[in-house]
């Protein structure tokens, strides 16, 4: 299992980075949708939805996106609003009533909301290779915050966040994850890495948002997981489970930052 974890990531990382510092407009927009695509096809599987309502589903689903991308279109304030609301709102009293989804018109909508906003946001954020860095500043709060959560979790986790959805995590692991995050977006705040400037306490508070959203997204697609009674969104990635096991912290982070962005900056 690590030899494949670690063979899949040599192969993975690469050509992440390779596309986010070196793919045009067109290519970048491809390779971000396949992969919105593919989570939101793993997320049609945890709905349990039948082929006859999957296949319609994700090829309405692509056209949409292709016909979005040719027209330049952008999620309109209302719609970023709504992420804003499902993601500091919706999300936790989803986790906290355990609602489980179902192969119908609100499951589609949820996924929807979940796969689309993060397309939107990995285009909007990164509008050519020159923004690659400002992207990829962001993403590397997702990335911190998971690793420092897992090695403070590991060392010294005793109180468990949500023993009946991820039974791993803790809450030493979340002050560990968010110590790293505060500690890394003061030295990318300084370093202008993020491509705007905030004040270090607006800076913080910002970051602190996007650690618990995070958390936050890592927890639903848990839940997802285990309602549905799997352990990985697929079996796409060697060692890693699915797309959405990888993106799942991401896709709200990004949907919340851009939301962000879009109707405050």
């Amino acid at each position: 299992m690590l030899k494949q974890r670690i063979l899949t990531a040599l192969v993975l990382l690469p050509l992440m980075l390779g596309m986010l510092f070196a793919a045009g407009p067109g290519l970048w927009a491809l390779f971000t949708g396949l992969m919105a695509l593919l989570a939101l096809w793993e997320y049609s599987r945890l709905c349990a939805m039948p082929e006859s309502m999957q296949r319609p589903y994700l090829a309405g689903t692509a056209l949409f996106m292709l016909i979005a991308w040719s027209g330049g279109w952008q999620l309109p304030p209302a719609a970023w609003a709504a992420v804003l609301v499902f993601w500091l709102a919706g999300m936790p009293v989803w986790l906290h009533f355990k609602w489980r989804l179902q192969a119908d018109w609100k499951g589609m909508a949820t996924g929807w909301l979940l796969m689309l906003p993060f397309w939107f946001a990995l285009l909007e954020l990164r509008p050519n290779s020159q923004s690659a860095l400002h992207l990829l500043a962001v993403m590397m709060l997702v990335w911190l915050a998971d690793v420092f959560a897992y090695v403070f979790g590991r060392l010294w986790g005793k109180h468990k966040l949500a023993p009946a959805i991820s039974p791993g995590k803790s809450w030493e692991g979340v002050a560990g994850g968010l110590l790293s995050v505060l500690l890394y977006a003061s030295i990318a705040r300084a370093a202008g890495w993020f491509g705007f400037h905030l004040s270090w306490p607006s800076m913080m508070l910002t970051a602190t948002v996007l650690t618990f959203v995070g958390i936050g997204g890592d927890l639903l697609e848990s839940w997802f997981k285990r309602a549905a009674g799997v352990k990985d969104s697929s079996n796409l990635l060697p060692g890693h489970g699915g797309v959405f096991d990888r993106v799942d912290s991401l896709l709200a982070v990004l949907s919340v930052y851009a939301a962000i962005s879009a109707l405050f900056g």
